[in-house]
């Protein structure tokens, strides 16, 4: 079985490996089906999905009906302000077939122009703790992609106490020391706080210029 350890500070014990749900996005239902029999198989108990990721949302759907309470779920807005990311996560529950999901997460907030409308009067923040507020989800995170995240996630978590954080960590980016430092300290800061880290994209074909990432998945 895959070890499991301590998501942050949250009452969840995670399996070191979670599994992105991205992956299921562009399949049949009998493929979904037939993936999520395999994690369970191998004791897999944290998904990672979103909004964004084409019907993945919808293939979970039948299998969290009965399954709900073998896993900690999470998911994500794109939505950057209050009304709209609001809207955008009941959606999430109504395909996902619960009443709330374990994490929800503002995705891929990285851009400076996007950072400043979510954390503004009227921003998607406000829709988070709003859904908590009235237990529609559990815990808040933050997600980002390319080398400036880990500078950005340190911004973020100066403005709200997030529970987790997600981000890159490969052997190309390893090799970036700008972006190394940044993700040093943000490591240093979460471990401080209790706040559970994320890594993904642990397999790269290069380094990232203009381009999108390779790989989507845990």
């Amino acid at each position: 079985m895959i070890p499991a350890q301590p998501f942050g500070r949250t009452d969840h014990e995670s399996t070191r490996l979670l599994f992105g749900a991205a992956a299921i996005g562009n399949v049949s239902q009998e493929e979904a089906d037939q993936t999520m029999e395999l994690i369970r198989e191998h004791g897999i108990n944290h998904i990672d999905t979103a909004a964004s990721y084409g019907d993945a949302e919808l293939r979970l759907g039948p299998w969290m009906e009965t399954h709900r309470d073998e896993f900690f779920l999470a998911t994500k807005t794109g939505e950057r302000t209050r009304a709209l990311a609001f809207e955008e996560l009941e959606r999430s529950l109504e395909r996902l077939r619960t009443d709330h999901v374990d994490l929800i997460q503002l995705h891929n907030l990285v851009d400076p122009e996007e950072w400043e409308t979510a954390f503004a009067g009227g921003g998607a923040i406000e829709a988070v703790i709003e859904a908590q507020a009235q237990g529609l989800v559990r815990y808040i995170g933050v997600t980002g992609h390319g080398v400036t995240v880990a500078r950005q996630h340190l911004r973020s978590l100066e403005q709200y106490p997030f529970d987790s954080v997600l981000l890159p960590y490969n052997f190309p980016m390893s090799r970036n020391a700008d972006y190394v430092a940044d993700f040093e300290e943000l490591v240093e800061v979460c471990v401080d706080r209790g706040v559970a880290i994320q890594t993904i994209k642990a397999i790269t074909r290069g380094p990232w210029g203009d381009h999108k990432p390779t790989a989507n998945t845990w």
